[in-house]
């Protein structure tokens, strides 16, 4: 996912929210994202889905301002 670094980075807030560094998981998120483990890759899904709703959002924003 290095290629999307807005994706990216909303997916390492995701990660650090559910694994702080008080109570660590298993990886650091660098660690994780190389591993593909299931915790890096439900933060990638949660981040996704964020992404879909807030476009949706801004969208609906749009077609607010141009009416």
């Amino acid at each position: 996912m290095q290629h999307d670094l807005r994706l990216r980075a909303a997916a390492r807030a995701i990660y650090d929210n559910f694994y702080p560094p008080v109570e660590p998981g298993p990886f650091g998120f660098e660690e994780a994202e190389r591993f593909g483990t299931m915790e890096y890759r439900q933060a990638v899904g949660v981040a996704q889905d964020a992404r879909s709703v807030l476009a949706a959002r801004d969208d609906q924003l749009l077609l607010a301002t141009i009416h």
